[in-house]
């Protein structure tokens, strides 16, 4: 396992996006390839309970968007960030997971694995919290500024309409004056609320990568994608 980091917002290797965010964290502490900090990137998430669409969704958005050499960043939840990450790792992409909580505290532990395959495979994990910082969820929707932060622009994949991390994620983007993506969902379902909401108050709907890869005016190919 590699060592853990600490970089403070003085140092050269410091995020620039971070800079200019608000309540902007004074140091990061890191796990993996910190050149990923200053690369292109994009964060994908959504609901930590996922329908097998929004679970196909993420991972064939996120694996797409890294053939383009973007770093994917999301936050390790269970769901949509898990399939997020997987999907970038896949392709031999790089992606970034922001943690709530300390390096001695990985949560959820079901994503331990997660965590080890993201550092052993060129991939970065960040947390502005000390190490022997206990996984405490009022933490979770805060560090959320760092997901949309880091950003070039948030994709939310599946969300409901209470209580939803990944609508935070959306708010602190809007604020950030991100850009804010949003897949449609079935109108039935609780998931889709959140997503559909989103299309309503002005997020670019998506159906493919290529509709988020045009935004950034990123050369995307002339080829259909294949229907989920």
């Amino acid at each position: 396992m590699k060592n853990i980091e600490l970089i403070k917002n003085t140092d050269k290797e410091f995020p620039q996006n971070l800079l200019n965010i608000e309540k902007s964290p004074k140091e990061l502490y890191i796990m993996g390839n910190k050149k990923l900090l200053n690369k292109k990137s994009l964060a994908i998430v959504g609901t930590r309970n996922c329908t097998p669409y929004g679970a196909e969704c993420a991972e064939k958005f996120a694996t797409d968007i890294s053939k383009k050499n973007i770093c994917i960043i999301s936050g390790m939840a269970l769901g949509i960030d898990t399939f997020a990450h997987n999907g970038a790792l896949k392709e031999k992409g790089n992606t970034i997971a922001v943690l709530g909580c300390g390096f001695d505290y990985i949560y959820p532990e079901e994503n331990i694995d997660l965590f080890n395959k993201i550092v052993e495979n060129g991939g970065l994990v960040v947390s502005e919290y000390p190490p022997k910082t206990k996984a405490v969820l009022s933490k979770f929707p805060y560090r959320n500024r760092i997901i949309s932060g880091l950003s070039m622009g948030t994709l939310v994949v599946e969300a409901t309409r209470n209580r939803s991390g990944s609508l935070v994620t959306a708010r602190y983007a809007k604020e950030q004056n991100k850009k804010i993506f949003s897949i449609p969902g079935n109108i039935n379902l609780k998931t889709s609320g959140g997503t559909n909401d989103l299309i309503k108050e002005g997020a670019k709907l998506v159906t493919c990568a290529n509709d988020i890869l045009t935004e950034f005016k990123i050369i995307v190919e002339n080829t259909p994608e294949k229907n989920h």
